[in-house]
């Protein structure tokens, strides 16, 4: 009677609408199931696309949840269902996705192995009677029977295990879990990951893990069978593995001259860090750049994780304080402190109220009053670099950024990450003469170590 009351209400498409049930499992004792046969109901669940009202011929299209990750919260949560909704759009426009695995009381192995399944998957034939009865009425316009393909979900873990789930006042639940990556065409290699729930999808900070003995590629893929932690230390201080870091660091570049210099004087350049996550990002400036860092960081309990699980280590050169980066920004432009005189400002804060999938920064960052504000703490060769996810819902958002952010700067730069979401925006207080000009200066070295080719991505907008 539940399942018949779910499909009463999914016989048409609402937007943003969401619903989960369990149903017999239809792939139980048969050589396609990938869960094994106690599963003996599956969940699922359903999703209609927030973008868009739905076509006169809506699409459907369904996605097997990986062996072993059904209480990832990828798969678990209506936030991370939502963005597999949104990533598969550049496939098909779809207005309705359904995902089907086990139960989330049904227990994950410690261990994940996540091994690629075949494509196209022989579930699918079992399920296609399921999938049809979750179809909209409209998808069978003129008689015709819809095809609801099974779309197959591909990363680059080869292993993962939770090491820590812990929540916070601001960020609520996060996650930190060690994960094998392959690194094709590069040896696998064995990280050390931060998540929030709220952004299932968005790794906010990843680091390399090292053991004391230099093993082969066997050995990392046996790693995590060692209590978690045991025998793994982070790497920090050296090159970023974070795509959008590494961008966010060569933003640096444009003011390199303007950075030797300072070093030069016996200056160090000061850089304030709005969002420090894992702190993966202040640890590679400190240590790499020898810069002065402060961080600020809206939760502790996040400032608790980096300094346990990903190295975070204060000194007299990295300090951090919690509150709210933003009013900080506020407050020190007010005061007009001397020794406020920032080389960079790096934000790196995500939206909090992104009702269609993940966004940074916050709207609040990029109003004029608080970019004029960065303006007036910054050097007179000061830059602010800032991470953005566009929303996919909304792409003027992304203009209108770039429209206050000409107001207030000099000039300003784009460096595409590369990976389909994030864009770092660098913009200066004065003129750039030119960029990378001097490729033997100590700075640039260093940003090379840290950043990798990202310094060749920089362009003018």
């Amino acid at each position: 009677m539940a399942v018949c009351s779910e499909l009463e209400r999914l016989q048409h498409v609402e937007p943003s609408r969401f619903v989960s049930f369990s149903f017999p499992n239809p792939l139980l004792h048969d050589a396609s199931n990938p869960y094994g046969d106690d599963a003996g109901f599956l969940r699922v669940a359903v999703l209609d696309s927030p973008l868009h009202p739905a076509p006169p011929s809506p699409r459907t299209a369904a996605m097997l949840v990986p062996a072993g990750r059904h209480r990832d919260w990828i798969f678990s949560t209506r936030a991370g269902h939502l963005h597999l909704l949104l990533s598969s759009q550049s496939q098909c426009q779809l207005s309705r996705l359904i995902l089907i695995g086990p139960e989330l009381s049904v227990p994950s192995p410690r261990v994940v192995s996540c091994a690629a399944r075949p494509d196209p998957d022989p579930a699918h034939g079992r399920l296609l009677p399921l999938l049809l009865a979750l179809c909209p009425r409209a998808a069978f316009g003129d008689n015709a029977i819809p095809d609801v393909p099974l779309l197959s979900f591909q990363d680059d873990l080869l292993r993962l295990t939770p090491v820590r789930i812990v929540t916070g006042p601001v960020v609520g639940e996060m996650l930190v879990e060690d994960v094998v990556i392959d690194c094709t065409p590069h040896p696998i290699e064995l990280r050390r990951r931060l998540r929030f729930k709220r952004m299932p999808f968005l790794v906010q900070t990843q680091v390399r893990l090292v053991r004391q003995s230099s093993p082969g590629n066997s050995s990392l893929l046996e790693a995590l069978d060692d209590v978690p932690g045991s025998s793994l230390q982070p790497e920090v201080g050296v090159e970023l593995v974070q795509p959008y870091l590494q961008a966010m660091a060569a933003g640096l570049a444009v003011i390199a001259p303007s950075l030797d210099e300072s070093v030069r004087s016996g200056a160090k350049p000061r850089c304030l860090c709005a969002g420090i996550g894992g702190g993966a990002l202040l640890m590679s400036i400190r240590m790499g750049l020898h810069f002065d860092v402060l961080g600020v960081e809206a939760d502790d309990v996040v400032l608790d994780v980096a300094r346990n699980h990903f190295g975070l280590v204060e000194d007299e050169f990295l300090q951090v304080r919690v509150g709210d980066a933003i009013q900080m920004i506020r407050e020190l432009a007010l005061r007009g402190e001397p020794d406020m005189n920032f080389s960079a400002i790096m934000v790196d804060l995500d939206s909090s109220d992104a009702i269609c999938g993940i966004s940074a920064p916050p709207l609040e960052m990029t109003q004029e009053s608080i970019l004029l504000a960065a303006r007036t703490i910054l050097h007179r060769n000061g830059t602010f670099i800032l991470n953005v996810i566009p929303p996919a819902a909304d792409g003027s958002l992304y203009k209108g950024m770039i429209y206050v952010l000409r107001q207030v700067f000099s000039e300003l730069y784009e460096i595409d990450v590369g990976n389909g979401e994030n864009v770092v925006l660098v913009a200066t207080v004065s003129p750039v003469e030119t960029i990378l000009a001097d490729s033997s200066g100590s700075i640039q070295m260093e940003l090379r170590k840290l950043a990798g080719d990202f310094l060749e991505h920089i362009r003018r907008i």
